[in-house]
């Protein structure tokens, strides 16, 4: 096994962001701690030697390989992501590193991104690590596989490539991170929507075992597939681009990116066949495939790994910004919405008597919220540690509409509140929304080194409720858990 820190270019690695947390930036002073904070980019941690394969350990190499620039994304969906394959797949599996002290022990955090498995890098600004480090952890950001590349179900080639990817990224950081200051025995892994999705699927596989101590679930979605559901999808595909589902392995990933986009461009086509699935736009999820993922996270985490879950509360609210809905629901849709995704329409209609209101609490409990309580409450049942949390500090950006929603806990957590699109939610940054950034991570990294964010267990019942005022409560989202007396389904075939 090779060690990073001895191939890497240290003279152009140095990067400096003076931070001290809760202060803005122009009040802020360099820590006294040690020098300034090491960036490292576009390190291989794996290989794709065979198309649709599962990732292979990176050969290595001699001499110095500089690490100043991030590696190239996976093709994928331009919905919010660039659509375009800008490297040979051999080259898509990268990690990057930030490290306040490469002589450290220090506690380590892995990030898996979002973007709704269809799209996603790590080198996009709003991941930066650089405050997150500062504060004194290791941060690792990855990329891997999304959208038909990472997800899409295909005869003779392992299912869920994009989380075998994440796999091999742990391993490597398991192998390696001690080169960069960080301890193996401490690696937290954290993500938010499909990353927090990602990790919660981690949770329950043998082969991510003893990988990760503890695990942060922000925000994630309740979509699992089954076998006969992604399969549809890949045959969807096929059609789109106009060959049998077997040669889609030969299709060149710019094309069959593309292929995805006519897809969800057109997807409500497959609602009566898809169901669930094709009403939210989810083509691509994990696949319960008996293999790789054995089960739903619900069914099998273990309690061994320490837990820190939760969501936003008005989580649907962007995606209804995003489509130029916010503001536009009619009563027929949100009676259609409840109908399709609540296991009890009448009591949302009952409880929530505005169509508005009705229609953003259906979608998020459905997708983000359920998902997420029911997630904390199996670890309970399991004995395991667990802290559950809301956020509710409104979203100030945009006009201030958009509340407490989906993608807010980004710029929040990483502190970076001026820099990429998730810092369009925060706007020009206030005191409150540094002040609120420095709670959450405060929180974040105190988790990572010991397994205490600073309020009680779940199992006590209480809530850490995120805002300008933190409080602990009670689940404040108590109607909506009355309701969802199941976990969700698995999605299928209708």
């Amino acid at each position: 096994m090779y060690h990073m820190i001895h191939v890497v270019n240290m003279k152009e690695m140095g990067t400096w962001r003076p931070f001290e947390p809760g202060l803005p930036p122009e009040k802020s002073r360099a820590p006294t701690w040690g020098p300034p904070t090491a960036v490292f980019k576009g390190i291989p941690f794996a290989t794709i030697s065979t198309r649709f394969g599962p990732p292979a350990p990176t050969p290595a190499w001699d001499g110095v390989r500089p690490a100043v620039a991030f590696g190239p994304p996976p093709p994928q969906s331009s919905g919010l992501g660039d659509g375009a394959a800008t490297g040979d797949e051999a080259d898509w599996l990268t990690a990057n590193v930030w490290s306040p002290d490469l002589t450290g022990t220090l506690p380590v955090l892995v990030w898996i991104h979002g973007g709704g498995y269809l799209f996603g890098r790590s080198d996009l600004p709003e991941y930066d690590g650089a405050t997150l480090a500062d504060d004194g952890v290791v941060v690792v950001t990855v990329n891997y596989r999304v959208g038909f590349e990472g997800f899409g179900f295909l005869d003779g080639r392992p299912a869920n490539r994009g989380l075998l990817d994440q796999v091999a990224a742990l391993e490597w950081v398991r192998n390696n991170i001690a080169a960069f200051g960080g301890d193996p025995s401490q690696v937290t892994v954290f993500g938010q929507s499909a990353g927090g999705g990602s990790i919660a699927a981690l949770l329950t596989m043998p082969r991510a075992a003893g990988l990760f101590h503890r695990a942060i679930v922000q925000s994630m979605p309740g979509a699992y597939l089954t076998p006969a559901l992604a399969t549809d999808v890949t045959r969807a595909c096929a059609v789109e681009i106009g060959c049998p589902p077997r040669e889609l392995v030969a299709i060149e990933p710019p094309r069959l990116a593309a292929a995805v986009d006519r897809l969800l461009a057109g997807i409500e086509r497959y609602a009566a066949r898809w169901g669930r699935a094709a009403h939210a736009g989810i083509p691509f999820a994990p696949v319960i495939d008996g293999d790789v993922l054995t089960t739903t996270p619900w069914q099998g985490v273990t309690g061994h790994v320490d837990l820190l879950v939760g969501h936003t509360r008005h989580e649907q609210r962007l995606f209804n910004a995003l489509t130029g809905r916010l503001g536009q629901i009619t009563t027929e849709e949100a009676d259609e919405s409840a109908r399709i995704f609540a296991p009890d329409p009448a009591a949302y209609a009952r409880h929530f008597p505005d169509p508005e209101e009705r229609f953003e609490v259906v979608r998020s409990d459905w997708l983000f919220r359920m998902p997420s309580l029911t997630l904390a409450e199996a670890q309970v049942a399991k004995g395991g540690r667990c802290h559950l949390y809301e956020l509710t500090w409104p979203a100030p950006g945009m006009g201030g509409a958009l509340g407490a929603c989906h993608g807010l806990d980004v710029p929040l957590v990483f502190g970076n509140l001026t820099d990429g699109q998730t810092a369009l939610l925060i706007g020009e940054p206030t005191d409150e929304a540094h002040a609120v950034s420095a709670q959450m991570r405060g929180a974040w990294l105190a988790f990572a080194r010991d397994g205490d964010p600073g309020w009680p267990d779940f199992a006590t019942g209480a809530t850490r409720i995120l805002d300008g005022v933190p409080s602990v409560a009670a689940y404040p989202e108590g109607l909506s858990r009355a309701i969802w007396t199941r976990a969700p389904d698995i999605l299928d075939l209708l």
